[in-house]
Protein backbone atom coordinates (compact mmCIF):
# COMPACT_ATOMS: atom_id res chain seq x y z
CA UNK A 1 0.00 0.00 0.00
CA UNK A 2 1.28 3.07 -0.96
CA UNK A 3 1.16 5.90 1.99
CA UNK A 4 2.10 9.36 2.74
CA UNK A 5 3.93 10.33 5.95
CA UNK A 6 2.64 12.65 8.46
CA UNK A 7 5.94 12.27 10.84
CA UNK A 8 9.30 10.50 10.48
CA UNK A 9 8.90 6.85 10.42
CA UNK A 10 12.27 5.30 11.65
CA UNK A 11 13.42 3.69 8.55
CA UNK A 12 10.66 4.51 6.32
CA UNK A 13 10.77 8.04 5.83
CA UNK A 14 10.32 11.67 6.53
CA UNK A 15 6.98 14.07 6.26
CA UNK A 16 5.20 14.37 3.22
CA UNK A 17 7.09 11.04 2.12
CA UNK A 18 4.98 8.84 -0.22
CA UNK A 19 6.35 5.18 0.60
CA UNK A 20 5.26 1.35 0.21
CA UNK A 21 4.69 -0.30 2.56
CA UNK A 22 3.09 -3.76 3.89
CA UNK A 23 -0.80 -3.18 4.33
CA UNK A 24 -1.00 -5.11 7.33
CA UNK A 25 1.64 -2.29 8.90
CA UNK A 26 -0.13 0.74 7.52
CA UNK A 27 -3.55 -0.84 8.40
CA UNK A 28 -2.93 -1.82 11.90
CA UNK A 29 0.00 0.69 12.89
CA UNK A 30 0.49 3.71 10.56
CA UNK A 31 -2.87 4.50 9.53
CA UNK A 32 -5.07 4.70 13.31
CA UNK A 33 -1.97 6.00 14.97
CA UNK A 34 -2.03 8.96 12.84
CA UNK A 35 1.29 8.51 11.73
CA UNK A 36 0.15 8.27 7.81
CA UNK A 37 -2.76 8.67 5.67
CA UNK A 38 -3.44 6.71 2.19
CA UNK A 39 -1.81 7.90 -0.90
CA UNK A 40 -4.77 9.07 -3.30
CA UNK A 41 -5.80 12.16 -5.24
CA UNK A 42 -8.07 13.49 -2.37
CA UNK A 43 -5.47 12.96 0.46
CA UNK A 44 -2.21 14.18 -1.49
CA UNK A 45 -4.61 17.49 -2.12
CA UNK A 46 -5.35 17.70 1.62
CA UNK A 47 -2.03 17.08 2.44
CA UNK A 48 -0.50 19.88 0.45
CA UNK A 49 -2.94 21.86 1.96
CA UNK A 50 -2.31 21.29 5.08
CA UNK A 51 1.51 20.75 5.10
CA UNK A 52 2.96 23.86 6.54
CA UNK A 53 0.60 23.64 10.05
CA UNK A 54 1.18 19.52 10.19
CA UNK A 55 5.30 20.69 10.07
CA UNK A 56 4.86 23.38 12.21
CA UNK A 57 3.05 21.09 14.93
CA UNK A 58 5.62 18.30 13.95
CA UNK A 59 8.21 20.78 15.29
CA UNK A 60 6.81 22.27 17.84
CA UNK A 61 6.58 18.54 19.17
CA UNK A 62 10.13 17.83 18.80
CA UNK A 63 10.88 21.15 20.77
CA UNK A 64 8.82 19.63 23.83
CA UNK A 65 10.16 16.17 23.11
CA UNK A 66 13.80 17.99 22.99
CA UNK A 67 12.91 19.65 26.72
CA UNK A 68 12.21 16.59 27.81
CA UNK A 69 14.85 14.51 26.67
CA UNK A 70 17.34 16.84 28.28
CA UNK A 71 15.86 15.84 31.79
CA UNK A 72 15.37 12.02 30.95
CA UNK A 73 18.99 11.38 29.21
CA UNK A 74 21.79 9.18 31.09
CA UNK A 75 19.06 8.78 33.72
CA UNK A 76 19.69 5.48 35.93
CA UNK A 77 16.28 3.92 37.20
CA UNK A 78 17.08 1.24 39.89
CA UNK A 79 14.89 -1.41 40.67
CA UNK A 80 14.69 -4.14 43.72
CA UNK A 81 13.81 -7.21 42.53
CA UNK A 82 13.96 -10.68 43.52
CA UNK A 83 16.06 -13.61 41.85
CA UNK A 84 17.36 -16.84 41.63
CA UNK A 85 21.33 -17.69 42.95
CA UNK A 86 22.12 -17.45 39.21
CA UNK A 87 20.72 -13.96 38.68
CA UNK A 88 17.48 -14.75 37.04
CA UNK A 89 14.40 -13.02 37.80
CA UNK A 90 11.61 -14.28 39.20
CA UNK A 91 9.11 -12.85 36.93
CA UNK A 92 10.42 -10.02 34.74
CA UNK A 93 11.03 -6.61 34.05
CA UNK A 94 8.28 -4.64 31.15
CA UNK A 95 7.88 -1.34 30.00
CA UNK A 96 5.07 -0.84 32.55
CA UNK A 97 7.73 -1.33 35.06
CA UNK A 98 9.60 1.06 33.70
CA UNK A 99 6.70 3.29 32.78
CA UNK A 100 6.10 3.08 36.64
CA UNK A 101 9.73 3.95 37.95
CA UNK A 102 10.14 6.74 35.41
CA UNK A 103 6.85 8.49 36.79
CA UNK A 104 8.15 8.09 40.74
CA UNK A 105 11.43 10.18 39.62
CA UNK A 106 8.92 12.62 38.30
CA UNK A 107 8.96 11.52 34.31
CA UNK A 108 5.81 11.21 32.93
CA UNK A 109 6.28 9.17 29.40
CA UNK A 110 3.54 6.94 27.19
CA UNK A 111 4.46 3.52 26.96
CA UNK A 112 4.93 3.93 23.38
CA UNK A 113 8.39 5.80 24.28
CA UNK A 114 9.88 3.13 25.60
CA UNK A 115 11.90 0.49 23.33
CA UNK A 116 12.09 -2.57 25.28
CA UNK A 117 12.77 -5.03 22.75
CA UNK A 118 11.88 -8.22 25.51
CA UNK A 119 11.53 -7.96 29.12
CA UNK A 120 15.05 -7.93 30.79
CA UNK A 121 15.06 -11.71 33.10
CA UNK A 122 18.78 -11.19 34.76
CA UNK A 123 19.77 -8.66 37.38
CA UNK A 124 22.75 -6.59 35.49
CA UNK A 125 22.53 -3.27 34.35
CA UNK A 126 21.16 -2.35 30.66
CA UNK A 127 20.69 0.44 28.27
CA UNK A 128 17.05 1.14 27.43
CA UNK A 129 16.21 3.77 24.04
CA UNK A 130 13.37 6.38 24.94
CA UNK A 131 12.13 7.85 22.06
CA UNK A 132 10.56 10.74 23.39
CA UNK A 133 9.43 12.20 19.53
CA UNK A 134 10.72 10.40 15.57
CA UNK A 135 13.67 12.78 15.66
CA UNK A 136 14.51 12.61 19.38
CA UNK A 137 15.82 9.55 21.45
CA UNK A 138 18.00 9.50 24.14
CA UNK A 139 19.42 6.42 26.52
CA UNK A 140 18.30 5.92 30.16
CA UNK A 141 20.40 2.82 32.44
CA UNK A 142 18.25 0.50 33.77
CA UNK A 143 19.59 -1.45 36.91
CA UNK A 144 18.18 -4.16 38.35
CA UNK A 145 19.51 -5.46 41.46
CA UNK A 146 18.16 -7.37 44.31
CA UNK A 147 19.48 -5.35 46.60
CA UNK A 148 20.40 -1.64 47.34
CA UNK A 149 23.89 -2.36 48.09
CA UNK A 150 24.33 -4.73 44.98
CA UNK A 151 22.88 -1.73 43.01
CA UNK A 152 25.44 0.42 44.31
CA UNK A 153 28.09 -1.92 43.21
CA UNK A 154 26.50 -2.66 39.68
CA UNK A 155 26.37 1.33 39.59
CA UNK A 156 30.01 1.04 40.68
CA UNK A 157 30.81 -1.37 37.61
CA UNK A 158 30.84 -4.64 39.43
CA UNK A 159 29.23 -8.00 37.85
CA UNK A 160 27.78 -8.90 41.14
CA UNK A 161 27.49 -12.74 39.83
CA UNK A 162 30.62 -12.95 39.03
CA UNK A 163 31.75 -11.40 42.54
CA UNK A 164 29.43 -13.49 44.37
CA UNK A 165 30.50 -16.54 42.67
CA UNK A 166 33.91 -15.71 43.55
CA UNK A 167 32.96 -15.22 47.39
CA UNK A 168 31.55 -18.47 47.47
CA UNK A 169 34.31 -20.58 46.21
CA UNK A 170 36.58 -18.57 49.10
CA UNK A 171 34.14 -19.48 51.25
CA UNK A 172 34.44 -23.38 50.44
CA UNK A 173 37.92 -23.69 50.59
CA UNK A 174 38.03 -21.96 53.89
CA UNK A 175 35.69 -24.02 55.69
CA UNK A 176 36.83 -27.59 54.20
CA UNK A 177 39.53 -29.06 56.11
CA UNK A 178 37.58 -31.22 58.55
CA UNK A 179 41.02 -32.02 60.43
CA UNK A 180 42.27 -28.63 61.38
CA UNK A 181 41.32 -27.03 65.20
CA UNK A 182 38.58 -25.46 66.52
CA UNK A 183 39.55 -21.55 65.11
CA UNK A 184 42.29 -22.44 62.93
CA UNK A 185 40.05 -23.23 59.82
CA UNK A 186 40.42 -19.81 58.28
CA UNK A 187 44.47 -19.73 58.84
CA UNK A 188 44.43 -23.03 57.06
CA UNK A 189 42.53 -21.92 54.43
CA UNK A 190 44.34 -18.73 53.85
CA UNK A 191 47.26 -20.86 53.79
CA UNK A 192 45.95 -22.92 51.38
CA UNK A 193 44.72 -20.44 49.36
CA UNK A 194 48.61 -18.99 49.65
CA UNK A 195 50.47 -22.52 48.54
CA UNK A 196 47.80 -23.24 45.76
CA UNK A 197 47.78 -19.27 44.03
CA UNK A 198 51.71 -19.57 43.78
CA UNK A 199 52.59 -22.51 41.20
CA UNK A 200 49.94 -20.68 39.45
CA UNK A 201 51.43 -17.20 39.26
Amino acid sequence: MDIILLERVEKLGNIGDVVKVKDGFARNYLLPNKKALRSNEANRKVFEKNRERIVAENAERRTQAEAEAKTVDGITLTLIRQSSNTGQLYGSVAVRDLIDALEADGHKLPKSAIALNKPIKAIGMYEVKVALHPEVSVTIKVNVARSPEEAKMQADGVNVMEAMFEKDEAGFVEAYDPNAEPGATAEVGAGDNQAEAQPEA
